[in-house]
Formats: C-alpha cells, structure tokens, sequence
C-alpha cells in the first residue's frame, strides 16, 4: 500500500539552493506549471533526504491577494502529493530539487492543475 504523503523531507526549505535553482536550473514547461530542476548529489546516508525537494511559487503579480495565492498553491501541492509516485520511478536512485511555478493568469480547477503534474511527469527527461 502506498502512502500518498507530503513530509517535511520533500519539502525545499534551503535559500541558498533555491537561488542555485534559478541560476543553474533547467527549465521544463507543462501548463500551467514552469518546472525548474537541478541533480542534486547522491545521498550517502540511508533513509535521509527524499528523491525530490520541492516549492512551490504563485507569483504575486497575477495573483493579488493571499487567499488566491494559498488556493493554487493548496491545489498544486495536492496534485503533486497524489502523483509523486509516478515521478519517483521516474527518477529511479537520483535525486532533484524542484521549483513548481503556476503561470497561469486565472485561478485554474484542481483537474487542470493535475493535468499539468501529470505532463510535468510524462515530459521528464531520463
């Protein structure tokens, strides 16, 4: 049985490698969503650190207020959570940060939103 869950370890939580991202990351586009991904070196400890990092932007440009932004990112976040498995396979023993960025200009239904994980998945290089 798997266990569809979001833990701390998938979390990217680190300054500095969210700005080596932006530098140094390679982009990856599936609507709504700009992906950007860095390889990250091989952990050495066992059971530390998951196969992805990941965070998760809603620009404020397009999206004005807070609850708007918190909704597409609630959404995002959900989407990822259930299809993550998919992408873990994908990566096999390799390790990524991962920053999920919405482009859309409109607040998008939970069903586009998923659509565009899944494409994210099926475009992923390797």
């Amino acid at each position: 049985m798997t266990r569809f869950t979001f833990g701390r370890q998938e979390r990217l939580k680190s300054p500095t490698l969210i700005s080596r991202l932006f530098k140094e990351g390679q982009v990856l586009m599936a609507y709504p969503l700009r992906v950007v991904w860095l390889q990250l070196p091989e952990q050495t400890d066992a059971g530390h650190g998951a196969p992805a990092q990941v965070v998760i932007t809603v620009p404020k440009k397009h999206f004005k207020t807070a609850v708007s932004r918190n909704l597409m990112k609630r959404r995002i976040r959900e989407a990822y959570r259930l299809q993550k498995s998919d992408l873990y396979e994908k990566l096999g023993t390799r390790r990524v940060a991962l920053l999920l960025m919405f482009i859309a200009r409109e607040e998008l239904p939970f069903a586009d939103i998923e659509a565009g994980i899944g494409k994210m998945i099926k475009k992923w290089p390797g």
